[in-house]
């Protein structure tokens, strides 16, 4: 018998769709201070647009996955990059907050149709059981490379182009996605297996049901809100508040001479140390219970972005805060997704961890919106980091009584 690669051309392919999809994402806290100046707008009218971008990304998030699950996510992939594209377009042109914050709409439903909440399962259908942890920590790692992408470039179209142009430019990189289309044919052997044999509407009820679904939809909810927060005030937070850049050292060499810059790279070093966290996650994922891995990742973010708020801001401190941050990024996403896998089952996979990730978009909007409230109340982001300590230790709390088990198990 002849092992197979892991590396199939769906996984491959999936996991470009979601680093092009990532890398937009991702870039949207570098157009803080570009959009906020030539309006004259609050802080909070541009971060109410990121936050209700979440949001729509989470209410969109299950409808999307049940869309694929039920006609085909290859069709479900083309609306997302269409409406993701369209929001983009119409962005560059908006002229008031109000029409920012109604075409993030847009922009929310186009990542839902693009990203994790579709591929993710996609990819986990097409791998072996065995596989899958590992598997759904490359789709989490790979795809959010993208992050290491978007920011920087972002920042360095801005120096060139307004950034209405880098809208435009985003928008068709992210119709470049429907040629990867062909590739994604999971193989129905995997998921005909393993699915139970019952409607959709059932197995989704049941899961409601479920006492550890529902800590698990809690749980997720302090990753939403750190990583919104972080990548939508980061880069502003760093602009405004972190030591000067020293002109001969290390950080100037490598063109980092602006505190505006470090903001971008510390978004892509989040994203880099990413890699090697979610793979890592994936691969533990599959040899111990995913449960306390998620609380141990929870209880290291708490620690470190205390230790962050606490210490002097400077380069080096934004930087190694970045590392460890990154390194437990998304490292929550395979565990927390193969757990759904696990207990649920793989066949309707997409949709019940789309209504698990509603919980993360949920927040996403909240501590977007909150950074950008308490900013310009206070003209600081110390409370909204305060916070965002607290749903971490919760989080950590909340994954211990999770029953790790397939529910027919449980119910046997």
């Amino acid at each position: 018998m002849t092992k197979t690669s892991i590396f199939t051309p769906v996984l491959i392919a999936g996991c470009t769709i979601l680093m092009i999809s990532f890398a937009v994402r991702a870039s949207f806290g570098v157009f803080q201070i570009p959009v906020a100046n030539e309006f004259g707008w609050p802080r909070a009218d541009f971060s109410m647009a990121i936050a209700i971008q979440n949001l729509a990304w989470g209410i969109g998030q299950p409808v999307f996955s049940a869309i694929g699950e039920r006609f085909g996510d290859r069709r479900t992939i083309i609306l997302g990059a269409i409406l993701y594209a369209l929001g983009l377009v119409l962005s560059a042109y908006a002229i008031t907050p109000g029409q920012h914050q109604a075409l993030a709409i847009l922009v929310g439903f186009g990542i839902a149709g693009t990203g994790f909440g579709v591929i993710l399962p996609l990819i986990g259908r097409a791998a072996s059981p065995e596989k899958r942890s590992l598997t759904l920590g490359i789709g989490s790692a790979i795809g959010s490379a993208g992050q290491v992408i978007g920011p920087p470039a972002a920042e360095a179209m801005l120096q060139v182009f307004p950034w209405q142009t880098v809208f435009l430019v985003f928008a068709a990189v992210i119709l470049t996605t429907l040629l990867l289309l062909p590739f994604l044919r999971a193989p129905e052997k995997t998921s005909a297996k393993t699915a139970p044999d019952e409607p959709m509407l059932t197995v989704v009820a049941r899961a409601f049901r479920d006492p550890t679904y529902a800590l698990i939809f809690l749980g997720f909810f302090s990753c939403g809100y750190q990583l919104g927060f972080i990548t939508a005030h980061f880069p502003a937070f760093i602009t405004e508040v972190c030591g000067p850049i020293d002109p001969g050292g290390m950080l100037a060499g490598m063109g980092i001479t602006t505190t505006s810059a470090l903001g971008a790279a510390a978004i892509a070093v989040i994203g880099i140390a990413n890699i090697g966290g979610s793979v890592l996650a994936g691969w533990l994922g599959g040899h111990f219970p995913k449960k306390y891995l998620l609380a141990a990742i929870y209880t290291g973010r708490t620690i470190a972005s205390a230790i962050f708020i606490l210490m002097p801001m400077t380069p080096t401190s934004v930087l190694l805060y970045s590392a460890a941050m990154g390194a437990m990024w998304l490292a929550t996403v395979p565990l927390t997704s193969g757990l759904v896998a696990h207990i649920y089952g793989v066949r309707y996979m997409g949709t019940l961890y789309g209504f698990i990730f509603l919980s993360h978009q949920i927040g996403s909007f909240i501590g977007i919106w909150l950074g950008g409230k308490f900013y310009d109340l206070n003209g600081d982001y110390t409370l909204v980091w305060w916070i965002g300590v607290g749903v971490g230790a919760f989080s950590a709390l909340v994954h211990l009584p999770i029953r790790e088990r397939p529910m027919m198990a449980q119910t046997a």
